[in-house]
């Protein structure tokens, strides 16, 4: 993984703010430096169409978006991949294993934002380094066999991925945001997206609605200019419950009221749960006990809880970002280890086989 599309020299200095500006290559360069192959491709058609037979109810098994908080070393991310790929395949009949590939990461104030921004870990922000790591990096999670997700931070950043993906997800900061909802009316893949950081649902609803429609927007085209983009709506979105400053919002009394209120609108009744942020209370190692709690809900007959999204790394908890990291450790939120997640998965896809007996 040393190819590289390097951006342009310096292209322009705003004496009015003092702002750099440095051309990066179109989204169009770095898909024929990285191209999917035609068996790859077809791969994540497979893949995509298996997410949507989930959410509409003609496969039974569970979705699981389960990887690292954050990707940020990249021999960490492979060997957890690999491991993945290996799990997925022995559970297989009851549950689709989506490997969570974070390359961008929301800040409330300031801080690391991402492999995709500062892929060198030291404020340098190379993003076109970044960009091409991060492409590089998700097509042998899919040469792995494996589905791949990320959450759409930056729109801008979107068309160096979208020919990857198999599920995106939306995040609580920006569900709300008309770009993004925009953005999601055009993608050719299945959308999570996530409750406010209030707790509420009606932004997640709103933004549903919204991306099942068609719009035209302002955008940028495969070669980098500006462009009005015209989309056709993607009507294969749900929500993600992730709780919010309230607490936690898994329980089956706010399941219920959530897929009520869904139901009212006419709008399918999908829901997936994150067992991670405010729902496990930021404690990684509480990850489990939310996951078999909505697992139970699901047993019990509630096929409006299609899966859940779990933050896991090769090995449990965080670390502040410094000169000396420990491997398979993640920078961001905490995680649990990969050795748990094991058990856990594999606890559930057996449940959930003696359910269906």
């Amino acid at each position: 993984m040393n190819s590289s599309v390097s951006a342009l020299p310096l292209s322009t200095l705003d004496s009015a703010n003092e702002a750099l500006t440095l051309r990066l290559p179109s989204s169009l360069q770095l898909k024929q430096q990285l191209p999917l192959s035609h068996s790859l491709h077809q791969q994540v058609t497979a893949h995509r169409q298996a997410v949507r037979a989930i959410l509409d109810g003609e496969d039974p098994r569970l979705l699981v978006i389960v990887g690292p908080c954050s990707i940020h070393d990249p021999q960490s991310a492979i060997e957890y991949a690999s491991k993945l790929a290996r799990l997925a395949e022995d559970v297989s009949s009851e549950m689709l294993l989506v490997m969570r590939a974070y390359v961008e990461k929301p800040r409330t104030t300031i801080g690391w934002k991402g492999l995709a921004y500062d892929p060198h870990l030291d404020g340098t922000d190379d993003m076109a380094a970044g960009l091409t790591l991060s492409r590089e990096l998700m097509l042998e999670m899919i040469r792995l066999g494996l589905p791949v997700a990320t959450e759409l931070l930056q729109p801008m950043a979107a068309n160096y991925f979208d020919d990857l993906l198999s599920w995106v997800a939306i995040g609580a900061r920006t569900t709300e945001s008309q770009i993004h909802r925009e953005m999601a009316s055009g993608l050719n893949m299945p959308v999570g997206f996530k409750n406010g950081t209030d707790g509420g649902a009606a932004v997640a609803v709103d933004a549903m609605r919204s991306a099942a429609h068609p719009h035209r927007h302002f955008g940028v085209d495969s070669q980098g200019h500006p462009a009005i983009v015209q989309t056709a709506g993607n009507a294969d979105t749900h929500i993600v419950l992730r709780g919010g400053h309230q607490g936690p919002n898994y329980d089956a009394t706010s399941v219920a009221n959530i897929s009520a209120e869904l139901s009212r609108l006419k709008i399918p009744s999908r829901i997936m749960v994150d067992c991670s942020h405010a729902n496990s209370g930021k404690d990684p190692l509480r990850q489990p006990a939310v996951f078999n709690d909505v697992l139970e809900q699901r047993l019990r007959g509630n096929h409006s809880l299609i899966g859940m999204m779990l933050e896991s790394h090769l090995f449990e908890g965080c670390q502040p970002l410094s000169s000396s990291l420990r491997y398979g450790v993640s920078i961001t939120d905490g995680c649990l280890g990969f050795d748990a997640t094991e058990r856990l998965l594999t606890d559930a896809a057996r449940r959930v086989a003696q359910a269906e007996r």
